[in-house]
């Protein structure tokens, strides 16, 4: 196990082994660390960020990538997938992401080689390994790196160094698309991921950090903090104005998960019920 002052000295070397690169950027903890250590080891002019615009990821995110890009000073683009018209995707497999993560490389890798750029790399940290992530095989079809992981560095160092850089994004709550919110094998259509999107939305409004309503054929089930799931039971007007507003976006019933947030949670039917793979 490197410490972590090696594995910053290891993440640099990598990169400096790149020369120049595409970052894919979200706006999220791990790829804004990685665009700053990035922009700082190979210089402005050798990375490109890359924010990718999707119905599978809500304006809020697109606008807070874009605005935490000018805030840096890099160079970036703006890019439409499309996702969201491919049949195999809408179709909601369990590796669904693999073609979200193709349409998506394939892009970046196209743009790299138009503009000179050696590498494509990604936000891909060492505790993702850990986790089902087909992404990561379109990553490899494609050659994208993923140099945190190669660096052995993980989310509570990408936090803890975040900080240190005085990056906003250090306490940043994890984020997953849209499409994450469907049962597998549920079919994803535009109008559904509109839905969703627009009652997480109503729920960061009323100061929630994290927020999933994960999608149950006509029921909402809502994840949140612990602490936020203990303000919607003693706070009886909230908890109704969020029914009357979930219920007008067309859920018919709106549930509270008392197990509160966790990442990947669609992803626990697998471990019960494989023969869904």
């Amino acid at each position: 196990m490197l410490s972590k002052s090696n594995k910053i000295a290891r993440l640099k070397r990598i990169l400096k082994g790149m020369n120049k690169v595409v970052l894919a950027f979200s706006g999220g903890v791990d790829s804004t660390f990685l665009l700053k250590i990035a922009v700082d080891t190979l210089g402005k002019d050798n990375v490109l960020a890359v924010i990718a615009k999707s119905l599978t990821y809500p304006k809020r995110e697109y606008e807070h990538a874009k605005a935490l890009a000018l805030k840096l000073g890099v160079n970036f683009m703006i890019i439409k997938t499309k996702e969201a018209e491919n049949e195999n995707f809408l179709k909601n497999p369990v590796d669904r992401c693999y073609y979200c993560k193709k349409e998506l490389f394939e892009k970046l890798a196209s743009i790299a080689e138009k503009k000179g750029f050696n590498f494509v790399i990604d936000g891909f940290n060492y505790d993702d390994i850990r986790d089902i992530r087909y992404g990561s095989v379109a990553a490899k079809e494609f050659g994208v790196r993923s140099p945190l992981s190669e660096a052995e560095i993980c989310k509570d160092d990408v936090r803890r160094f975040s900080r240190q850089l005085h990056l906003s994004t250090w306490d940043k709550p994890s984020f997953a698309c849209l499409a994450s919110r469907f049962p597998y094998n549920h079919r994803i259509t535009k109008q559904t991921l509109k839905k969703i999107g627009k009652a997480e939305e109503f729920l960061y409004r009323q100061g929630f950090r994290q927020v999933r309503v994960r999608l149950h054929d006509d029921i909402a089930r809502i994840e949140l903090f612990s602490n936020d799931i203990n303000r919607i039971l003693i706070n009886q007007m909230l908890r109704k104005n969020i029914v009357k507003k979930l219920k007008q976006l067309g859920f018919f019933y709106v549930t509270l998960d008392l197990e509160g947030y966790r990442t990947g949670s669609m992803n626990e039917v697998l471990k019960r019920h494989p023969i869904i793979r």
